[in-house]
């Protein structure tokens, strides 16, 4: 009796399929090569979830005892303790702001970026811009904290303070402290992202660009269009689906907030730039006392969020894409 499954096809052909575990065996070669990449997945990824667990218990330490169950205690300390809770809500809050302002302000030079260098003549300063440009991107953000501490340093070797002082903005021996003012932090921190990944951004740009049909500037040249019309009426809506397709999918991403402001802040600015993941890590490591409980309640909080932002931005993908993100 033949071991084989057999299946009829909407014409009535005969499809004869083998048992799944002779299919498994016959290509045991590529689950073999496979395997490492699913312990690795297993292990990195879906092992460490188990600590959602200690979300639900009273655990401060190691050696400490054992964990106590306290159900929502953590969450209620979260949304509605006196003490912790506006800390929390801060945090969220400027996650938020600094998230969305940065992926506007970074997009809208993106854009200004990639226009420009569409419309230079010159193909060898085009590529050579391009290249300048792009290397800030892959410089690490904390090389990227210490250059800009350095113009910014509130003392006679800052740059900017220097010529701020030479051209009379501010007197002798008085200096500002950029990365220490909770007004000047936030424009400090959002040009430090133009700087670094405008660049970078302006690739998914300029591949819609050079996608434009010629034909149009043509049309435009035979109308008697200037260039800035050219721009405005051709290449702008060009780009708008693109514009929209990269806020959309960039949004899934916004609470993911941590190194660019970790190696920038201070304590004189949490005020405005402390962000959930600085927060969480001062819960866990910068304190005597760590509560690893609260510290998992708040990362989970983060990681629901996160979790609904990305669906959301599935469904704008799927209405404005016609395809979803995941």
């Amino acid at each position: 009796m033949s071991m084989k499954k057999v299946k009829l096809t909407s014409t009535g052909a005969e499809i004869r399929k083998k048992p799944l575990k002779l299919r498994i065996w016959q290509s045991r070669g590529f689950y073999v090569m496979f395997l490492p990449v699913l312990i690795f997945v297993a292990i990195m990824y879906y092992w460490p979830m188990l600590g959602i667990r200690f979300s639900f218990y009273q655990y401060k330490a190691a050696g400490r005892g054992a964990m106590t169950w306290v159900g929502l205690q953590h969450f209620q300390t979260m949304f509605f303790n006196p003490v912790k809770s506006g800390a929390f809500w801060n945090a969220f809050r400027n996650t938020l702001v600094l998230s969305v302002i940065k992926l506007l302000i970074t997009t809208f030079t993106s854009v200004i970026v990639s226009i420009f260098l569409n419309e230079m003549q010159s193909l060898k300063a085009k590529k050579s811009l391009q290249t300048i440009i792009y290397l800030p991107h892959f410089m690490s953000w904390a090389v990227v904290a210490s250059i800009f501490s350095l113009f910014l340093s509130p003392s006679s070797t800052g740059l900017v303070n220097g010529v701020l002082r030479s051209m009379g903005v501010v007197g002798e021996g008085e200096y500002i402290y950029f990365l220490a003012n909770t007004a000047w932090w936030r424009p400090i921190y959002y040009l430090i992202n133009i700087w670094k990944e405008t660049g970078w951004g302006t690739i998914i740009f300029l591949a819609t660009l050079s996608g434009i049909n010629p034909e149009l500037y043509e049309a435009g040249d035979i109308d008697g269009a200037t260039r800035v019309q050219k721009i405005w009426y051709i290449t702008v809506p060009a780009l708008a689906n693109t514009i929209i397709t990269v806020l959309i999918l960039n949004l899934a991403k916004v609470m993911n907030l941590f190194e660019s402001v970790f190696v920038l802040y201070n304590t004189a600015v949490y005020e405005v730039s402390d962000v959930i993941s600085t927060y969480i890590y001062r819960q866990t490591f910068a304190t005597m006392n760590p509560d690893y409980g609260f510290s998992t309640a708040v990362g989970l909080f983060k990681s629901l969020v996160g979790c609904v932002l990305v669906l959301v931005c599935n469904r704008l993908s799927k209405k404005t894409r016609g395809r979803g993100i995941v």
